[in-house]
């Protein structure tokens, strides 16, 4: 039926997380206007968001197997998305040290002429140590936080901010490969899919 998985993003960490699974699957970037209203609820927000990707190359390509996503990091239900600039990076390691939080990644595959429609959300917990200026500064010189949600990422210099995981870390990376994979094998897909 579907001889790759089309990925609807052109980020980088989704690709690896990809080639990491073993997966056989091309690049296809959705250009769509995301949903990105701070007070928004997060798994909403995840759910549209993949939705609007994976819709917007579906319709183009409906032969194919389409996977859109899209990761928020939420405190107390409001949505940290990627800082303006390092001042706002600065403020939103302030508020994550030491609490823990959500993150949410939306996941949608949709096949059109193989009726395909899956649509979920995964999350993730993570907990920050306690940071003061100093360490917030230490981590800013290893990452670039203008690119991320929430300021940071979990990939790079971990062990400087983060005292806990509870969930699947590719989840916090972008892309929760273990679901993804679980999804693929349900609808029978996952052996077809895998580089051989």
């Amino acid at each position: 039926m579907f001889d790759m998985l089309i990925l609807a993003s052109a980020s980088p960490r989704r690709r690896h997380l990809l080639e990491q699974a073993g997966l056989r699957f091309a690049v296809d970037p959705a250009q769509v206007e995301e949903h990105e209203d701070p007070a928004s609820c997060p798994r909403e927000t995840v759910l549209h968001n993949a939705r609007i990707k994976a819709a917007h190359v579906s319709e183009r390509r409906p032969e194919a197997l389409v996977l859109g996503s899209d990761t928020v990091v939420a405190l107390d239900d409001e949505v940290l998305h990627k800082p303006a600039d390092m001042d706002a990076a600065r403020a939103m390691l302030r508020r994550l040290a030491g609490r823990t939080h959500t993150v949410y990644t939306g996941v949608c595959l949709l096949g059109a002429t193989a009726g395909i429609d899956e649509c979920h959300a995964v999350t993730s917990a993570v907990t920050f140590k306690p940071l003061d200026d100093e360490a917030i500064t230490r981590y800013f010189s290893l990452v670039n936080p203008l690119d991320k949600a929430g300021a940071y990422g979990i990939q790079e210099g971990k062990d400087m901010i983060i005292a806990g995981l509870e969930g699947s870390l590719n989840n916090v990376m972008g892309l929760p490969t273990e679901f993804l994979l679980d999804l693929l094998d349900r609808l029978h897909l996952l052996e077809k899919l895998r580089l051989t």
